[in-house]
């Protein structure tokens, strides 16, 4: 039997694709040298020891994760890898913590027992507005840490909380999630280049 793919849906699955490229694209040539910068600055901090923590919630969550495994095992065998924990991955810890203070506190109690002023944190955020990560990098701030957020839409509250902001301004958040998981691959690229190491991404 011979499926019958509808026009409009046919339209609709290219003109999503037509917007993810563009919002990325956008992003890309609005930002690339504040990422350099900032990959330069978070090399700097990893050849003195410092680490990465990184959070989010929902899909961003996910993003952290990912993020993590990129820098903890690289899936080229000449990229070294680099000390990078995601705060989400405790499912029973954060679940303690939720239970007993504050879902807000499940990312800030963690820092204030792992974190120290060499580390860096860096939160993911399609809305910026989420009470988990702005108490997250206020305690990072209050620890001396330096503290960067990958956000969307205006920024949110966490513009106006960390060092580095690099916001996608797109008010979809699949077109924001697309953006970030691009960015996250390019700034890990970025560090390593900043670091002496081969482009062969």
């Amino acid at each position: 039997m011979t499926t019958v793919i509808q026009p409009n849906i046919a339209s609709a699955i290219r003109r999503k694709a037509e917007e993810s490229t563009e919002v990325i694209t956008g992003f890309f040539e609005a930002n690339q040298n504040k990422i350099a910068e900032l990959a330069h600055l978070m090399a700097e901090r990893f050849e003195k020891g410092g680490r990465l923590f990184v959070m989010g919630n929902g899909g961003s969550s996910c993003d952290a994760e990912h993020l993590m495994v990129e820098f903890m095992h690289p899936i080229f065998e000449k990229r070294k890898p680099l000390p990078c924990l995601s705060l989400n991955q405790g499912h029973s810890l954060i679940t303690a913590i939720a239970n007993d203070e504050d879902f807000s506190r499940i990312f800030s109690h963690q820092l204030i027992q792992l974190a120290k002023p060499e580390d860096m944190v860096l939160v993911i955020t399609t809305s910026g507005m989420s009470s988990n990560l702005v108490a997250g990098l206020k305690t990072a701030k209050s620890c001396g840490l330096m503290t960067i957020a990958f956000s969307g839409k205006d920024g949110g509250r966490v513009s106006q909380l960390a060092d580095h902001v690099l916001t996608v301004p797109s008010f979809s958040i699949h077109r924001i999630q697309e953006s970030h998981t691009v960015l996250l691959h390019v700034l890990w690229d970025a560090i390593h280049l900043t670091m002496g190491e081969q482009d062969i991404v």
